[in-house]
């Protein structure tokens, strides 16, 4: 995919996924709008997916929902269109095996570049997917966190800062409550507080660099 991306000639990159879910003659409905939008991605109901992955994809659509600032119906589709050059900025981002959908998505989104959704009818997918629930959601975590990180740090490292600063607080509050003193552990905590929050401003500044370069 990603060979063929830097192969590709043409202005506008179509991606499918080749296990039959997706219609060729939906491609015109994505292809179209691309000029508009920087990238124009085909997004699956429910419906269309088994429960098990629909519901693993509504977790992941909400967390990148909230971590992006944007509202994703659907992270992980393959069918998608997109500007070739965008695609050759964000392509160092992408992974060698699956997730490329993911990745680009929230890099496109990250990057101040203009996403669109477009409803589509995914057909039942031919042969046995080579995606596992455990495995493969805990590399999908760790695809969006590593994407927000790049360009939005401070959407990690400050949900991070609150709930050790608000531990750290409450432990020491109840610690003097009932025994009169403060102890290590709270200190520690609200230390750590406020060591991750510099580090996340810092990120942030080195993040704001590198879009304004």
């Amino acid at each position: 995919m990603k060979t063929g991306i830097r192969e590709a000639r043409g202005d506008v990159v179509l991606l499918m996924d080749g296990d039959g879910q997706h219609d060729p003659a939906e491609t015109a409905r994505l292809v179209e709008p691309v000029g508009v939008y920087d990238m124009v991605i085909g997004a699956r109901s429910a419906a269309d997916q088994a429960f098990v992955r629909a519901l693993g994809n509504a977790i992941f659509n909400r967390l990148a929902s909230l971590l992006t600032g944007r509202p994703i119906p659907d992270l992980t589709s393959g069918f998608r269109a997109a500007r070739r050059n965008h695609l050759l900025e964000v392509l160092p981002l992408l992974p060698n095996g699956f997730s490329y959908p993911t990745t680009s998505c929230l890099a496109f989104l990250k990057a101040g570049l203009n996403v669109a959704f477009v409803p589509i009818k995914a057909r039942p997918r031919a042969g046995t997917s080579k995606l596992r629930v455990a495995r493969d959601g805990v590399r999908f975590l760790l695809i969006i966190l590593k994407i927000v990180t790049v360009y939005s740090p401070l959407k990690v490292f400050f949900p991070l800062s609150l709930a050790s600063l608000l531990l750290g607080l409450g432990y020491g509050i109840w610690n003097v409550v009932r025994f009169g003193k403060i102890p290590m552990g709270s200190a520690l905590l609200i230390q750590l507080a406020v060591v991750v929050f510099l580090f996340g401003l810092v990120s942030e500044q080195i993040a704001a660099g590198q879009e304004r370069k």
